[in-house]
């Protein structure tokens, strides 16, 4: 048990590793464990067992320190800034939230709207759904494209495909009116000025509309294609959807196959072309191939958002494989020799 008096100075590590991983939550948790020999599980485990009460200000301390050491030399069992946004937002109030990502100084401390990238699609969608387009469009441009994602899914049929468009077309936006808007959003959205900063449109709608996926993406590039035809193709271009993983030569598409969970994958070729499919066979080792065959003729009906998102997550791991160098994808502009 944690006395409610306790000086959070005297505890010990693995006391504080035990508030530490509660406040976390059983997910989370059940990582870590994963990655710790029997003896460290016991010792931990034994002071989690042990508590009964900690405290709102125990928490935010134990947590804020473990948060400020992730900045240093000690290696957390975290998963990069987006798991870090998450469970912070879910364990602290906003305002501690806000305060424990700018001591961490992560790379996105002082951009634009760094603010709201912790906060959830839905609280963010309401914060902005009466802004002007342009504001949203602007938002939405610097926001990590999986959040813009969810929030352009959240909007009404009828402003998708009109804000989709203002985010290709920005442009050029002075760093005043940012400055403005963003100090805006931290008061609650009070006002919004009139648009420098170079943005490219494109690509940022391109990865935005991978994210999307689905009707949504379909019926935003209909709608921009009777605008401006153009502009649709080169939209498309820059896009990366399911079946271009057919443009990856075998060595990269063996790489992608090792990060991909049978289930998903199986999942994910419930809507696959049947070149794709022989792709991936080809890929496997023969018994990996009757398993995963085993596995698609098993699996009964399943929704098409949860095949469109085992798609998704593909192409997140094969972008992620890319980003690293480890594939090269059909369209970079590496040379090879």
């Amino acid at each position: 048990m944690v006395d409610k008096n306790l000086n959070p100075e005297k505890l010990t590590g693995p006391q504080k590793a035990a508030i530490f991983l509660l406040a976390m939550g059983e997910e989370f948790t059940t990582s870590f464990f994963k990655k710790l020999d029997e003896k460290s599980i016991q010792k931990v485990g034994k002071y989690m067992s042990d508590i009964t009460y900690v405290s709102s200000d125990m928490v935010n301390i134990v947590t804020n320190e473990f948060l400020k050491d992730f900045n240093s030399d000690v290696n957390l069992a975290v998963s990069g800034k987006e798991f870090l946004q998450q469970v912070v937002s879910k364990t602290l109030d906003k305002e501690t939230a806000r305060k424990v990502f700018n001591v961490i100084g992560n790379d996105s401390a002082g951009a634009p709207f760094a603010d709201l990238a912790y906060l959830p699609a839905d609280k963010l969608f309401n914060m902005i759904k009466g802004e002007h387009p342009q504001t949203i469009a602007l938002i939405l441009s610097y926001l990590p494209h999986e959040k813009s994602a969810e929030i352009l899914n959240l909007l009404p049929e009828g402003s998708k495909a009109d804000i989709a468009l203002r985010i290709v077309t920005i442009g050029q936006v002075q760093d005043e009116l940012i400055t403005e808007i963003d100090e805006a959003l931290k008061n609650d959205i009070s006002r919004i000025g009139t648009a420098t900063r170079k943005f490219d449109g494109v690509e940022i709608l391109a990865s935005i509309l991978n994210e999307v996926g689905g009707d949504a993406e379909e019926g935003i590039l209909s709608h921009i294609e009777k605008e401006d035809s153009d502009l649709a193709d080169r939209i498309r271009q820059k896009m990366f959807v399911f079946e271009d993983l057919l443009q990856v030569e075998d060595r990269g598409f063996r790489e992608i196959l090792q990060n991909v969970d049978n289930q998903g994958l199986a999942k994910a070729l419930k809507t696959a072309s049947e070149e794709l499919k022989q792709k991936i066979f080809n890929n496997l080792s023969e018994r990996a191939a009757d398993m995963l065959k085993e596995d698609m003729e098993i699996m009964g009906p399943v929704r098409l958002k949860e095949v469109e998102e085992a798609q998704q997550n593909i192409l997140r791991i094969t972008k992620k494989l890319e980003a690293e160098g480890k594939i090269a994808l059909a369209g970079s502009e590496d040379v090879f020799v």
